[in-house]
Protein backbone atom coordinates (compact mmCIF):
# COMPACT_ATOMS: atom_id res chain seq x y z
CA UNK A 1 0.00 0.00 0.00
CA UNK A 2 3.27 2.44 0.15
CA UNK A 3 2.81 2.64 -3.93
CA UNK A 4 -1.22 3.64 -3.06
CA UNK A 5 -0.48 6.74 -0.91
CA UNK A 6 2.34 7.93 -2.28
CA UNK A 7 0.30 8.21 -5.45
CA UNK A 8 -2.58 9.69 -3.75
CA UNK A 9 -0.08 11.94 -1.92
CA UNK A 10 1.14 13.46 -5.29
CA UNK A 11 -2.52 13.37 -6.70
CA UNK A 12 -3.68 15.50 -3.72
CA UNK A 13 -0.22 17.74 -3.82
CA UNK A 14 -1.09 18.26 -8.12
CA UNK A 15 -4.84 18.51 -7.37
CA UNK A 16 -4.47 21.25 -5.27
CA UNK A 17 -2.26 23.42 -7.35
CA UNK A 18 -3.84 22.78 -10.26
CA UNK A 19 -7.06 23.93 -8.78
CA UNK A 20 -9.10 20.44 -10.10
CA UNK A 21 -8.98 18.68 -6.76
CA UNK A 22 -7.23 15.40 -6.37
CA UNK A 23 -10.05 13.07 -7.45
CA UNK A 24 -9.05 13.73 -11.13
CA UNK A 25 -5.80 11.84 -10.71
CA UNK A 26 -6.70 9.52 -7.73
CA UNK A 27 -9.78 8.11 -9.10
CA UNK A 28 -7.74 6.79 -12.21
CA UNK A 29 -4.92 5.66 -9.86
CA UNK A 30 -7.35 3.71 -7.28
CA UNK A 31 -9.05 2.30 -10.03
CA UNK A 32 -5.35 0.11 -10.17
CA UNK A 33 -6.17 -1.14 -6.61
CA UNK A 34 -9.47 -1.35 -5.78
CA UNK A 35 -13.19 -2.16 -8.02
CA UNK A 36 -15.18 0.79 -8.85
CA UNK A 37 -17.47 0.90 -5.91
CA UNK A 38 -15.23 0.78 -3.67
CA UNK A 39 -13.05 2.93 -5.48
CA UNK A 40 -16.30 5.69 -5.67
CA UNK A 41 -16.44 5.48 -1.62
CA UNK A 42 -12.50 5.86 -0.91
CA UNK A 43 -12.25 8.94 -2.92
CA UNK A 44 -15.78 10.48 -1.84
CA UNK A 45 -14.28 10.35 2.19
CA UNK A 46 -10.58 11.11 1.10
CA UNK A 47 -11.96 14.37 -0.69
CA UNK A 48 -13.92 15.43 2.40
CA UNK A 49 -10.18 15.48 4.33
CA UNK A 50 -9.11 16.74 1.52
CA UNK A 51 -11.21 19.69 1.55
CA UNK A 52 -11.09 20.08 5.26
CA UNK A 53 -7.09 20.44 4.74
CA UNK A 54 -8.23 23.29 2.54
CA UNK A 55 -10.68 24.95 3.79
CA UNK A 56 -8.18 25.27 7.50
CA UNK A 57 -5.51 26.88 5.13
CA UNK A 58 -7.24 28.67 2.46
CA UNK A 59 -9.82 29.92 5.03
CA UNK A 60 -9.65 33.45 3.76
CA UNK A 61 -9.93 33.12 0.18
CA UNK A 62 -13.71 32.15 0.04
CA UNK A 63 -15.49 33.88 -2.40
CA UNK A 64 -19.16 33.77 -1.15
CA UNK A 65 -21.42 34.87 -3.86
CA UNK A 66 -19.32 32.14 -6.19
CA UNK A 67 -19.41 29.22 -3.65
CA UNK A 68 -23.51 29.76 -3.54
CA UNK A 69 -23.46 30.18 -7.46
CA UNK A 70 -21.92 26.27 -7.75
CA UNK A 71 -22.45 24.90 -4.16
CA UNK A 72 -26.01 24.76 -4.20
CA UNK A 73 -26.20 23.36 -7.77
CA UNK A 74 -23.55 21.13 -7.06
CA UNK A 75 -25.16 19.45 -4.49
CA UNK A 76 -27.99 18.60 -6.01
CA UNK A 77 -26.37 17.18 -9.29
CA UNK A 78 -23.83 14.90 -6.71
CA UNK A 79 -27.35 13.33 -5.40
CA UNK A 80 -28.61 12.48 -8.08
CA UNK A 81 -24.98 11.14 -10.14
CA UNK A 82 -24.79 9.25 -6.58
CA UNK A 83 -28.24 7.68 -6.41
CA UNK A 84 -27.82 6.79 -9.91
CA UNK A 85 -24.43 5.19 -9.66
CA UNK A 86 -26.06 2.89 -7.03
CA UNK A 87 -28.38 1.76 -10.01
CA UNK A 88 -26.03 1.34 -12.91
CA UNK A 89 -23.71 -1.30 -14.16
CA UNK A 90 -20.13 -0.22 -13.75
CA UNK A 91 -18.75 -1.78 -16.13
CA UNK A 92 -18.14 1.19 -18.79
CA UNK A 93 -17.19 3.94 -15.80
CA UNK A 94 -13.33 3.75 -16.39
CA UNK A 95 -13.65 4.05 -20.18
CA UNK A 96 -15.73 6.49 -19.71
CA UNK A 97 -14.31 8.55 -17.58
CA UNK A 98 -10.85 7.97 -19.41
CA UNK A 99 -12.66 9.36 -22.43
CA UNK A 100 -13.92 12.26 -20.81
CA UNK A 101 -10.11 13.54 -19.07
CA UNK A 102 -8.37 12.84 -22.58
CA UNK A 103 -11.08 15.14 -24.08
CA UNK A 104 -11.03 17.47 -21.44
CA UNK A 105 -7.45 17.85 -21.53
CA UNK A 106 -7.18 17.92 -25.51
CA UNK A 107 -10.04 20.34 -25.96
CA UNK A 108 -8.28 22.92 -23.55
CA UNK A 109 -4.29 22.33 -24.81
CA UNK A 110 -5.57 23.24 -28.06
CA UNK A 111 -7.97 26.08 -27.05
CA UNK A 112 -6.55 27.61 -23.73
CA UNK A 113 -7.93 31.24 -24.55
CA UNK A 114 -11.68 29.68 -24.28
CA UNK A 115 -13.77 30.86 -21.69
CA UNK A 116 -17.34 30.43 -20.40
CA UNK A 117 -19.47 33.77 -19.59
CA UNK A 118 -19.31 34.69 -16.04
CA UNK A 119 -22.85 34.46 -15.53
CA UNK A 120 -25.10 33.37 -12.85
CA UNK A 121 -27.03 30.73 -15.63
CA UNK A 122 -23.59 29.21 -16.89
CA UNK A 123 -22.48 29.24 -12.45
CA UNK A 124 -25.38 26.82 -12.09
CA UNK A 125 -25.17 24.61 -14.98
CA UNK A 126 -21.38 24.26 -14.62
CA UNK A 127 -21.93 23.27 -10.94
CA UNK A 128 -24.65 21.24 -12.06
CA UNK A 129 -22.87 19.05 -14.32
CA UNK A 130 -19.59 18.60 -12.20
CA UNK A 131 -21.55 17.55 -8.96
CA UNK A 132 -23.37 14.91 -11.14
CA UNK A 133 -20.65 13.56 -13.01
CA UNK A 134 -18.57 13.64 -8.76
CA UNK A 135 -21.69 11.91 -8.05
CA UNK A 136 -21.35 9.10 -10.78
CA UNK A 137 -18.04 8.58 -12.06
CA UNK A 138 -16.13 10.04 -8.98
CA UNK A 139 -14.41 12.99 -10.64
CA UNK A 140 -16.11 16.81 -11.26
CA UNK A 141 -13.62 18.77 -10.19
CA UNK A 142 -12.17 19.45 -14.14
CA UNK A 143 -15.73 20.69 -15.50
CA UNK A 144 -15.84 22.85 -12.17
CA UNK A 145 -12.18 24.13 -12.67
CA UNK A 146 -13.28 25.22 -16.50
CA UNK A 147 -16.41 26.81 -15.26
CA UNK A 148 -15.20 28.88 -12.49
CA UNK A 149 -12.31 29.80 -14.75
CA UNK A 150 -14.31 32.41 -16.47
CA UNK A 151 -14.54 34.42 -13.10
CA UNK A 152 -11.06 35.17 -13.03
CA UNK A 153 -10.26 34.44 -9.49
CA UNK A 154 -6.91 34.71 -7.60
CA UNK A 155 -5.05 31.62 -7.69
CA UNK A 156 -5.54 31.17 -3.94
CA UNK A 157 -9.15 32.18 -4.05
CA UNK A 158 -9.77 29.34 -6.67
CA UNK A 159 -8.55 26.73 -4.77
CA UNK A 160 -10.69 28.19 -0.97
CA UNK A 161 -13.74 28.20 -2.87
CA UNK A 162 -13.63 24.82 -4.98
CA UNK A 163 -12.84 23.47 -1.72
CA UNK A 164 -15.43 25.00 -0.14
CA UNK A 165 -17.63 23.39 -2.89
CA UNK A 166 -16.17 20.37 -3.42
CA UNK A 167 -16.77 20.08 0.44
CA UNK A 168 -20.68 19.96 0.55
CA UNK A 169 -20.61 17.48 -2.78
CA UNK A 170 -18.60 15.06 -1.06
CA UNK A 171 -19.92 15.13 2.37
CA UNK A 172 -23.33 14.64 0.31
CA UNK A 173 -22.18 11.57 -1.91
CA UNK A 174 -20.50 9.90 1.27
CA UNK A 175 -23.41 9.15 2.92
CA UNK A 176 -25.13 7.97 -0.44
CA UNK A 177 -22.01 5.52 -0.93
CA UNK A 178 -21.61 4.11 2.86
CA UNK A 179 -25.61 3.46 2.93
CA UNK A 180 -25.65 1.56 -0.52
CA UNK A 181 -22.14 -0.37 0.69
CA UNK A 182 -19.49 1.07 -2.12
CA UNK A 183 -17.40 0.63 1.13
CA UNK A 184 -17.65 -1.15 4.63
CA UNK A 185 -15.94 -1.77 7.88
CA UNK A 186 -12.87 -3.72 5.84
CA UNK A 187 -12.03 -0.40 4.41
CA UNK A 188 -12.16 1.98 6.96
CA UNK A 189 -8.71 1.05 8.25
CA UNK A 190 -7.43 2.83 4.27
CA UNK A 191 -8.86 6.04 5.81
CA UNK A 192 -5.94 7.18 8.57
CA UNK A 193 -3.08 7.18 5.66
CA UNK A 194 -5.57 9.20 3.52
CA UNK A 195 -6.38 11.91 6.32
CA UNK A 196 -2.91 12.53 6.77
CA UNK A 197 -1.78 12.08 2.81
CA UNK A 198 -4.74 14.98 2.25
CA UNK A 199 -3.29 17.52 5.04
CA UNK A 200 0.54 16.64 3.63
CA UNK A 201 -0.37 17.34 0.49
CA UNK A 202 -2.78 20.15 0.63
CA UNK A 203 0.23 21.96 2.72
CA UNK A 204 2.94 20.97 0.38
CA UNK A 205 0.44 22.01 -2.95
CA UNK A 206 -0.34 25.60 -1.03
CA UNK A 207 3.76 26.05 -0.51
CA UNK A 208 4.42 25.31 -4.28
CA UNK A 209 1.15 27.05 -5.60
CA UNK A 210 2.52 30.39 -4.20
CA UNK A 211 5.69 29.24 -6.05
CA UNK A 212 5.18 28.28 -9.88
CA UNK A 213 3.32 29.98 -12.54
CA UNK A 214 -0.27 28.93 -12.08
CA UNK A 215 -0.67 29.35 -16.17
CA UNK A 216 2.42 27.60 -16.34
CA UNK A 217 1.50 24.64 -14.18
CA UNK A 218 -1.97 24.79 -15.31
CA UNK A 219 -1.04 23.56 -18.52
CA UNK A 220 1.13 20.57 -17.18
CA UNK A 221 -1.99 19.28 -14.92
CA UNK A 222 -3.82 19.36 -18.19
CA UNK A 223 -1.16 16.79 -20.05
CA UNK A 224 -1.10 14.65 -16.69
CA UNK A 225 -5.12 14.52 -16.77
CA UNK A 226 -4.71 13.75 -20.47
CA UNK A 227 -1.77 10.42 -19.63
CA UNK A 228 -4.59 9.26 -17.00
CA UNK A 229 -7.17 9.46 -19.14
CA UNK A 230 -5.57 7.55 -21.81
CA UNK A 231 -4.00 4.94 -19.00
CA UNK A 232 -7.45 4.88 -17.78
CA UNK A 233 -8.86 3.71 -21.55
CA UNK A 234 -5.79 1.68 -22.15
CA UNK A 235 -6.60 -0.90 -18.49
CA UNK A 236 -10.13 -0.73 -19.45
CA UNK A 237 -9.31 -2.41 -22.95
CA UNK A 238 -6.79 -4.38 -21.77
Amino acid sequence: MIVFYTLALLSEIVGTIGGFGSSVFFVPIASFFFEPKVVLGLTAFFHVFSNMAKLIMFRKFIDKRIFLLFGLPSVIGVIAGGLLATKLSFYYAELIMGAFLVAFSFYFLNYPDVTFEASKKNAIKGGTVAGFLAGLIGTGGAVRGAAMAAFNLEKNFFVGTSAAIDMGVDFSRSFIYWFDDFINSSHLWYLPGLIIVSFLGSWIGKILLNKISQLYFRKIVLVLVGIIGIVSITKFII
